[in-house]
């Protein structure tokens, strides 16, 4: 203990470690401990240990008189260790907190971080201290620069774009090479700009939480790029500051940037695993503390692992959904972020490793906070399991990953699907969502991903090509629903390129014109390649960084995007609040009509039809049920939408006039930027040709 410093009581919550009284007031979660130590390491690796005295509740707390800001420490916990019940006590072993809002060092030493000696299950516990191999704790004072007014867009009006905090800059040559791959490269003016002028009003940035890497990854001299291996919970990744230990601070001015370009930022969490891995991983934090408490097992005290990752988290513990909750608060109210993406969100609504309930004690203790019920709440909705497979069955105030958007839309333009579920995914999915009082835009819609090919890899590749990952090509998905449009990988063949850009403007123009929450992958409107790898989670290189050295095709397609996403701006009926329901409207239509072909309604047997490829779409914009920001109902022009999957051309005839007298080409993913190829106009009834493979917008003036 520092000298002349006094142990006083302190008090059991909030946890973590908070300056306060001249001294920091340090309360761990550790029900099993028989004893808690608080751990102060010096610049010199010089540890002091004070011992807590006060147990409440199961949380052991004291405060400490003398210590400040900036000092580094860690737990050591002494109780029972029984890996046949779960439990891994070990005071040679020195502890990350739960609760630490900052973490210095890395894992250097792997063997040094096990807590048991030969077998996992039942050799004994290990005698060699951790300290000097493992990261640490940092104690931090609250506050910061101001993260300034969250832009509250509303969830109709948002474009969400998907980025990886260093991947996005790395290579941005407006951003100073010393704030490239950093929160501050992010907030760099030139970066902003892009995506004000892309038109995206919300970034989701890939896990910003402290990780570490996996042991598997370690041994082989790699990293985990993208993130998905948790530390802690309430800790700025310090991998992405400019300046080390100046995480949060960048952190909150990265925030405050986005903010006052109205853009929100919601960050992707990973709380379904940590990266301490299955019994024979590390142990880093809270496996030392009270590894039931935070995980599942099963009987004769191994890991329950429905994630693919070696553990679980039990979402049932009270002392888990404790955590989970006051993380995100800490994210929402210091840190300034606008909204969570949950990574395999099924498991939080899994307590006990069991079937999924979406009144889950985790689920519930989430959307009924009263702050965390003012977010954007994005789940993923699935785990490694079949029976996580939950698409469609999460509660009410709960956004979903559209993975059947995504799979759909993938297959109607390869031409492996009819039109019948494409038309859900047009109009909202309204078959997955509108029967449990949520709305069309809690569908997040997206064709791309991080994780999968980028948009023109989709169109390039049949088959992933991951050899760079080490794996022998034996990880990432099979399943990718991509088309090379007739040569695999890079070709120099002109009637094959022309053939892929085309598919990506379709792809691209379906999402953003689709009812629902569009998402957008991070370069794919600058023509990212990743070389045909679907699963680039550990190449921390040029693969799967943004290269922003534009080609003609990435302009030319980088044009495009941005016409379509101002389109869907202006334009309310294209992204509608409220699901379609047949209702007449003021122009005496139903608000939806579905076309053949011959300009003919769709009759019940068309669409049963498995070998349409064509499919109209028209939507009433007389009312949108789009309001203002003020709650005013809002009119919009109608609108046709033509999608054309076939290989050859197609002459469709226009709708009649009782749906319009004039109808007006917007967009034609036949040219380059998304021009019309036969601008004017076109009365009711009259003929239009479509290319193969070819989606247009009319507008239909009211």
């Amino acid at each position: 203990m520092p000298a002349d410093s006094i142990l006083l009581a302190g008090r059991p919550f909030p946890l973590g470690a908070h300056p306060e009284a001249g001294g920091v007031r340090f309360a761990v979660s550790a029900p099993p401990a028989e004893a808690v130590e608080v751990c102060l390491i010096s610049e010199d690796g010089t540890e002091e240990r004070v011992e807590l005295t006060e147990r409440t509740f199961g949380v052991w707390h004291g405060l400490i008189s003398g210590v400040t800001p900036g000092q580094r420490y860690g737990y050591r916990v002494h109780g029972p260790y029984d890996p046949s019940r779960g439990l891994r006590c070990n005071p040679a072993k020195i502890l990350v907190d739960p609760y630490a809002t900052r973490i210095t060092g890395a894992l250097t030493d792997l063997d040094a971080a096990l807590g048991y000696v030969g077998d996992p299950m039942h050799g004994g516990p290990s005698t060699v201290d951790s300290l000097g191999s493992v990261p640490l704790s940092v104690v931090t004072s609250p506050g910061g620069p101001d993260t300034g007014v969250k832009p509250e867009v509303p969830f109709e009006e948002a474009v969400v774009y998907e980025l990886h905090v260093k991947g996005f800059t790395q290579r941005h040559p407006g951003v100073p090479q010393h704030l490239r791959g950093t929160y501050l490269g992010l907030a760099h003016p030139s970066v902003v700009e892009h995506l004000v002028r892309l038109g995206v009003t919300t970034v989701e940035l890939l896990p910003v939480q402290a990780f570490l890497d996996e042991p598997s990854l370690v041994e082989a001299g790699r990293r985990n790029y993208w993130g998905y291996s948790p530390l802690a919970w309430f800790a700025p990744h310090p991998g992405y500051a400019s300046e080390p230990g100046r995480e949060v601070e960048e952190f909150r001015t990265m925030v405050s940037a986005l903010h006052s370009a109205g853009i929100e930022v919601l960050i992707d969490v990973v709380y379904n695993h940590t990266c301490e891995g299955g019994p024979d991983g590390p142990t880093l934090s809270y496996r030392g503390f009270d590894a039931p408490g935070y995980y599942l097992h099963i009987e004769g005290g191994g890991t329950l692992d429905i994630t693919g990752c070696g553990n679980t988290t039990e979402a049932g513990s009270p002392q888990f959904v404790r955590l989970v909750t006051d993380s995100l608060r800490y994210w929402t109210t210091e840190l300034g972020v606008d909204g969570f993406r949950f990574d395999l969100a099924s498991t939080l609504g899994r307590p006990g490793g069991r079937g999924f309930d979406r009144a889950s004690a985790m689920l519930t203790a989430i959307t009924t906070d009263p702050v965390l019920s003012r977010c954007k709440l994005i789940a993923e909705p699935w785990d490694a399991t079949g029976d996580g497979y939950r698409v469609g069955d999460f509660g009410v105030q709960w956004a979903e990953w559209n993975g059947r958007y995504r799979d759909t839309v993938r297959d109607y333009w390869r031409g492996m699907t009819s039109v019948r579920d494409l038309a859900y995914r047009l109009s909202g999915s309204s078959d997955l969502y509108s029967d449990d009082l949520r709305r069309p835009w809690q569908s997040i819609n997206f064709v791309t991903a991080h994780d999968g090919f980028t948009l023109r890899d989709l169109v390039s590749y049949n088959d992933k090509h991951n050899e760079a990952n080490g794996e022998d090509n034996r990880d990432g998905t099979n399943d990718n629903r991509s088309w090379n449009c007739g040569a695999e990988g890079e070709t120099d063949d002109a009637e094959v390129l022309a053939l892929r850009a085309r598919q990506a403007r379709n792809l691209f123009a379906t999402l953003l014109l689709s009812t629902g929450t569009p998402m957008l992958t991070a370069g794919d409107e600058l023509w990212r390649t990743q070389l045909g790898n679907n699963n680039a989670y550990c190449l921390d290189d040029e693969t799967s960084w943004v290269d922003w050295e534009l080609s003609p095709e990435a302009e030319s397609m980088l044009a495009f995007a941005r016409r379509v996403i101002a389109l869907r701006a202006t334009s309310p009926a294209l992204r509608q609040p409220a699901f379609f329901d047949g209702r007449t409207t003021p122009s005496g239509a139903p608000d939806l009509v579905w076309f053949r072909p011959d300009g003919e309604e769709m009759a019940e047997t068309d669409w049963f039809d498995d070998g349409r490829r064509f499919l109209g779409m028209w939507i009433d914009g007389s009312t949108s049920l789009s309001r203002s920001r003020d709650g005013e109902l809002v009119s919009d022009d109608s609108w046709l939408l033509l999608v054309h999957a076939g290989d050859e051309p197609l002459e469709v005839t226009l709708p009649g006039p009782e749906y319009g007298g004039r109808y007006e080409p917007v967009v034609d993913t036949t040219t380059a930027d998304g021009s019309p190829a036969t601008p004017g106009s076109f009365a009711a009834g009259a003929p239009l040709v479509l290319g193969g493979r070819a989606l247009v917008l009319l507008r239909v003036p009211g």
